[in-house]
């Protein structure tokens, strides 16, 4: 029998190469003792791979610190001396792996018996994995990826923009926006869709207007996608768009399929548009509506994924209290499945169905079911929903009744998240993006802007699925592409927080910033909250605060510029958000994203966020770090400028 070694060389000359430029190769026998351990972890990861290849017919993905074990229970335990992290991805046809000592990462590939150096250089990787891939595990392991950073002109206000016209979130040149429909992607470019009304307040009546992007920052316009009233059923309203790769709905292989509800007379139906050039047109099908309304007043919204271990499509759609669970073979012939009751969450809309692995293992993959819903009952605005459990192809069960909140900010509603199509497997199960309609209807007409109506979109975000004070839990952090707008860092040093201040902090250039900001409460400290203070020499328009005492953090935005300029604005607007996130041994991190109309906080690595629209009061922007009374520790502070991105 041929040894595991020998089998790994095999196959490795049997398959294809493609060369990553993320490698520098290293001399034999002029590694330092450190990269020797890092080249006996991947060593191991080699054999075991090739034993997993012979006995298994498979490899298997490997995460030392995610959670992701997959590879040892298809062999062996792994030895992981001396190195901080150790991960490996694969592919039917191959596998890249990749070791972290301190700050330098090594790393290896089925295709080479030889060990490089991420950062520069080449390395080689399987024909079935993409450089994306590749190059996603690189920055798990922290490699970073290399963007240029802005030049110092890119930094200016737009000419023309104005006063709370955001610089880096989506936002309509005029007119109205409202729902996020769900990205796709078509040959390295994500085509986005959000709904539209060009004729607002005059006109009713939504389209899908169009955005493209390569990073899921930078976008480019390209203008309306499905135009309103042309097929004669109403309205265009929310649905989802899959690439339809197998040409089961006999429209061509790789044709974009949109599914959204329309609304005419008051009905609510769900229609099917195609599209042949990759998503920048759309032709209605001619025997639309696909699923014709039986009666029901609220039936939209339907969200459709593949379901590739049932070899069938599933469209989640929201009915009231409910989800209906539909099954389709051609995505035109749909068949009621099963159904998901919630009440106490008023009329339930933009529903969201997705798998994810817990705290990373492949092993403990959850389904997620996720709707837009209404929290008043609980003393709650309104939100994002969930509930994680299990799906057998028919019906959806969760592992409680009981929901949790997505965000606990007034603002992020009708979100939509998916994953990446050119990550592996075990990539795409560990994390996924999302994005939502930053606004609330409660006073979404409301708003003091002029130039446009509706609010905007959040930053996207990634999430994982992670277990929290005992639960499965979605944790949110800002999409990593982010980088690519951010400024140096001004720093200050660890220093003494009282109600009169913390001394002087980074003065705002604008109002387009990222703060990182870490708490603490010391055994000498007598306070117990701790304030960031968003302002101008005109006073506070925004507080993003977090309590010891409760250990909870709150947003207050009730001295903005809606708050005491519109009287009519809605009173659920100038309420406080808050959100429990314990402290981690007495320490606090938050992360905050603010622009011209908007707070993204981001609490605790991500395990609590909180976003708002918020309306800044005008003149010279200042930060201030205070106590509401005694003394606590600023442990760290940076501020970092936001390039515009619209």
């Amino acid at each position: 029998m041929l040894s595991h070694r020998t089998i790994w060389i095999v196959v490795a000359a049997a398959a294809a190469v493609v060369l990553v430029a993320v490698a520098l190769v290293l001399p034999a026998g002029s590694r330092p003792a450190a990269e020797g351990q890092a080249e006996q972890a991947l060593l191991g990861i080699a054999d075991a791979q090739a034993e997993a290849k012979e006995s298994q017919g498979r490899y298997g993905s490997y995460w030392l610190s995610g959670g992701d074990r997959t590879l040892e229970k298809l062999t062996h335990p792994i030895r992981t001396d001396g190195v901080a992290d150790l991960r490996s991805i694969e592919c039917p046809n191959g596998w890249v792996a990749a070791a972290r000592i301190g700050d330098d990462v090594e790393v290896r590939s089925s295709l080479e018996d030889r060990v490089v150096h991420a950062g520069s250089g080449e390395v080689a990787r399987p024909e079935c994995m993409t450089s994306e891939a590749v190059q996603s595990m690189l920055a798990d392991l922290g490699v970073p990826r290399h963007t240029p950073a802005p030049a110092v002109s890119a930094f200016g206000r737009p000419q023309g923009a104005s006063e709370f016209r955001p610089s880096y979130h989506i936002t309509p040149g005029k007119n109205w926006m409202n729902d996020p429909q769900r990205p796709i992607l078509l040959d390295g470019v994500w085509h986005y869709y959000y709904l539209y009304n060009a004729g607002y307040p005059k006109e009713n009546g939504t389209e899908w207007y169009h955005l493209t992007s390569t990073d899921l920052v930078h976008w480019k316009d390209e203008g309306v996608a499905i135009a309103k009233y042309k097929n004669g059923l109403g309205d265009i309203e929310t649905g989802s768009a899959v690439v339809d790769q197998d040409n089961s709905a006999g429209f061509g292989k790789g044709a974009v399929i949109a599914v959204m509800t329309q609304q005419g007379q008051g009905i609510q139906r769900q229609s099917l548009f195609y599209s042949t050039d990759k998503g920048y047109s759309f032709t209605a099908y001619g025997q639309n509506p696909v699923m014709d309304n039986t009666g029901n007043p609220n039936w939209r919204d339907p969200k459709i994924i593949r379901d590739e271990a049932h070899g069938q499509w599933v469209m989640a759609l929201a009915e009231g209290n409910k989800i209906g669970m539909y099954t389709s073979p051609d995505l035109k012939d749909w068949h009621y499945a099963s159904g998901v009751e919630r009440a106490g969450l008023g009329t339930l809309e933009c529903p969201d169905f997705f798998q994810l692995d817990l705290d990373g293992d492949p092993s403990k993959r959850t389904w997620v079911l996720a709707a837009s819903a209404n929290g008043s009952e609980e003393g709650f605005t309104t939100g994002v929903a969930y509930w994680t459990g299990a799906w057998d192809g028919t019906r959806f069960t969760a592992s409680e009744v009981a929901h949790q909140w997505l965000d606990a900010g007034s603002d992020f509603y009708a979100a939509v998240t998916w994953d990446d199509p050119r990550l592996t497997e075990s990539q795409r199960m560990y994390s996924r993006h999302a994005i939502g309609w930053m606004n609330n209807w409660t006073y979404a007409r409301q708003l003091p802007t002029e130039d446009w109506h509706g609010g905007a979109d959040s930053i996207v975000r990634d999430i994982r699925l992670e277990t929290v004070a005992g639960r499965p839990t979605l944790v949110s952090n800002p999409t990593t592409a982010m980088k690519s707008i951010e400024g140096p860092a001004a720093t200050t040093g660890e220093r003494r927080m009282t109600q009169d201040g913390s001394g002087q902090l980074p003065v705002p250039e604008g109002g387009a910033y990222r703060l990182d900001v870490a708490l603490e409460r010391r055994a000498g400290d007598d306070g117990s909250e701790a304030r960031i203070e968003l302002g101008s020499d005109r006073g506070t328009f925004a507080t993003v605060a977090y309590d010891f005492a409760n250990e909870s953090a709150f947003i207050s935005r009730d001295a903005d510029a809606a708050a005491i300029g519109k009287a009519e604005l809605s009173a659920g607007y100038r309420a406080s958000r808050s959100t429990a996130s314990p402290a981690r041994d007495g320490k606090v991190e938050l992360t905050i994203f603010v622009d011209y109309c908007s707070v993204e906080v981001f609490i605790n690595g991500g395990e609590k966020t909180m976003t708002s629209l918020v309306f800044p009061i005008g003149g010279t922007p200042s930060i201030k770090a205070v106590t509401a009374g005694g003394a606590l520790t600023l442990k760290s502070f940076s501020y970092r400028r936001l390039a515009p991105t619209n």
